[in-house]
């Protein structure tokens, strides 16, 4: 029988590299999976649905909710995103571990749902850091930037409520200190003893 996987909850401001994080740590890790959620916006050239996304017309999204599919779903300016409960479960259920990229306020109804979960926030070293990493895309005006690092100190502001923080400040050092938090959950007593628990019994009989 499987042991049942941890679900882990990854959340950062925009440009404290939480993406760059997860990706490292699925080249290393074959136990763990990210979850693929569901979105109603199109299609972007390089995408492929079921990889990227599951992309879905607003229709079947809003009868998914109505069916209670989703562990946690948020609307961003007109399109929508979920995490499917039965995707999670069924990943759970096989033993694998399952990551949950999503921001506080996704945290927060999972929590509601599955309190059994590991949470972990990922901080940029500065804030000057974590504005220069914005900029340094290349991609947006002043203004955007501006906005971006709002939004990004009204997010960092609800860091207390993850069980991890991770500072990435040098890149390796930030992913050893992730790939520590999972080897540590493995670790602990009630894991090893679902894992072990033949040897366990063997070793501990008289």
């Amino acid at each position: 029988m499987n042991v049942r996987g941890n679900l882990y909850i990854i959340a950062a401001p925009s440009g404290a590299g939480k993406t760059s994080l997860v990706k490292a740590l699925l080249t290393h890790d074959n136990r763990v999976r990210v979850s693929v959620s569901h979105t109603t916006r199109s299609m972007r050239p390089g995408e492929h649905n079921g990889v990227d996304y599951n992309f879905v017309s607003m229709a079947d999204f809003d009868a998914l909710i109505a069916d209670n599919q989703f562990l946690e779903y948020a609307e961003v300016f007109t399109n929508k995103y979920g995490t499917s409960r039965a995707w999670v479960e069924g990943q759970l259920d096989l033993g694998v571990d399952v990551i949950l990229e999503i921001d506080w306020q996704g945290a927060q109804q999972v929590r509601e749902q599955m309190p059994e979960n590991i949470s972990i926030f990922i901080l940029p070293p500065s804030r000057a850091a974590l504005e220069s990493r914005l900029t340094g895309r290349g991609q947006d005006d002043a203004e955007v930037i501006k906005h971006r690092m709002s939004k990004a100190v009204s997010e960092m502001q609800h860091y207390d409520e993850f069980d991890y923080v991770v500072i990435n400040d040098d890149f390796d050092l930030a992913l050893n200190d992730l790939q520590s938090i999972f080897c540590a959950e493995r670790l602990k007593r009630a894991s090893q003893q679902r894992r072990y628990a033949d040897l366990l019994q063997d070793l501990l009989s008289v």
